[in-house]
């Protein structure tokens, strides 16, 4: 059963100063999925005609690596962030921009959390932050 994810409000602040502990996490994951992907074409063959007497020492290393990559998105998540895209690296932040809830949209290679975008868009509808219409210290409901 998936564990419930409880998202948190982060202040612009607060996302850029937990931005380099999910930057390391994110480099884990964006390395793990590397690694899952080099090892499919060797484990697909053992998976199709389902052999599984005696272990495959590809098949172990991917189930490794799928545990690997499940503790990232797992400790991403139990910051209260959203992992969107694994694949692109993609994260959001729930934040309040003029007493509306939006995203603080990050994507692994950028150096800073830039851009946020309506909760109901997605990384496409970016637009760039502009500090002042951020909320340092919403208290209301999620």
């Amino acid at each position: 059963m998936a564990k419930a994810v409880r998202a948190r409000i982060y202040s612009v602040d607060e996302a850029r100063a937990i931005l380099p502990r999910v930057r390391a996490l994110m480099d884990s994951l964006q390395e793990t999925r590397e690694e899952i992907v080099a090892l499919q074409p060797q484990v697909w063959p053992f998976l199709r005609s389902k052999i599984s007497n005696g272990g495959n020492a590809q098949l172990t290393d991917l189930t490794e690596q799928f545990a690997r990559l499940t503790s990232a998105v797992e400790q991403i998540t139990d910051l209260g962030i959203l992992v969107k895209d694994i694949d692109e690296g993609i994260v959001d932040f729930l934040s309040v921009r003029q007493g509306k809830r939006v995203y603080l949209c990050w994507k692994h290679g950028e150096e800073d959390i830039t851009h946020w975008h309506d909760i109901n868009a997605g990384f496409a509808s970016r637009q760039p932050i502009d500090e002042t219409d951020f909320d340092d210290d919403f208290e209301g409901p999620l």
